[in-house]
């Protein structure tokens, strides 16, 4: 049991690191830049896909330490509504009817799988 629940830790915390690491690789995107070098390196792409390698290393770590491998992309799939909720909260994008029934579908997929 104690296994189950560290990866499952590992599991919510490299989904919201991944969820803040699309964050922050549309933020550099959004920018402009005077050279096409600056535009890849620039901090909010460098910590962008530092973080990414960081949630990857958690996803490994919560398969090491016994999450399904059919439960890693159910858990996975929960960065969806979270990118949607820190786009609206950060960046100011606007929640439309097709943004929130697709994640509605996702979250009930989630909830299916666990019934």
């Amino acid at each position: 049991m104690n296994n189950s629940l560290s990866s499952i830790g590992a599991v919510l915390a490299a989904v919201f690191i991944s969820s803040v690491s699309q964050l922050l690789l549309k933020t550099g995107a959004n920018k402009s830049y005077p050279t096409l070098i600056r535009q890849y390196l620039n901090p909010y792409v460098i910590s962008g896909y530092g973080l990414m390698v960081i949630s990857t290393l958690l996803f490994i770590l919560a398969y090491h330490l016994g999450l399904g491998y059919k439960s890693g992309p159910v858990y996975e799939a929960l960065a969806y509504p979270l990118i949607l909720i820190f786009s609206f909260l950060f960046l100011h994008e606007r929640m439309t009817p097709r943004k929130i029934i697709g994640n509605l579908i996702i979250v009930t997929g989630i909830i299916v799988f666990h019934l």
